[in-house]
């Protein structure tokens, strides 16, 4: 097999933030939320997308992608970014010949966010409405949603405890 050249690569957080504390005196540590994007295109069904975008020439590396990215569209800032996971998809544009699309994963703990902040062409110029939402970092959240792409879903439902260690103390 040959290989195919890369025309994109993209950056996009798995974004980890604490639930609401549960009732006093529940000993179970805080449940875990994943902030994705709820996108609504006029005549589609909607689906939900984790944040993140396309690599910017200004953009030095997939990492600083990531962060102008999770700035524009939530206004919000990320630590603790650990790469968690690569897919390859086929992809051609009008502007690039047929190769492929890089989407790198990161898994990220919310360090802050003002939607107020949020900017760039998905506020500016929206092709349908784009909602912030939490859902529970859970298998059952997760299916709960069609989230995008299903190599992501499929990827999470095999490996959520996993991707909840890669944000551990003890990581290193």
């Amino acid at each position: 097999m040959t290989e195919r050249p890369v025309v994109k690569r993209t950056a996009r957080a798995i974004l980890l933030d604490s639930a609401p504390d549960a009732a006093p005196g529940t000993p179970s540590p805080p449940a875990l939320e994943m902030i994705v994007i709820k996108r609504t295109k006029p005549g589609e069904a909607p689906y939900w997308i984790t944040p993140g975008g396309g690599m910017e020439p200004e953009d030095t590396t997939v990492v600083a992608a990531l962060h102008r990215e999770v700035d524009e569209e939530l206004g919000a800032k990320v630590v603790d970014v650990v790469p968690a996971f690569v897919d390859t998809v086929s992809h051609s544009t009008h502007h690039a010949a047929h190769g492929v699309k890089i989407q790198h994963f990161f898994v990220c703990r919310l360090a802050s966010m003002d939607l107020g902040r949020r900017h760039g062409p998905e506020v500016d110029e929206p092709c349908g409405t784009y909602e912030v939402v939490r859902i529970p970092f859970t298998r059952a959240g997760i299916a709960s949603v069609e989230l995008v792409p299903p190599s992501l879903r499929a990827y999470l439902d095999a490996n959520i405890e996993g991707v909840r260690a890669l944000l551990a103390d003890d990581l290193g």
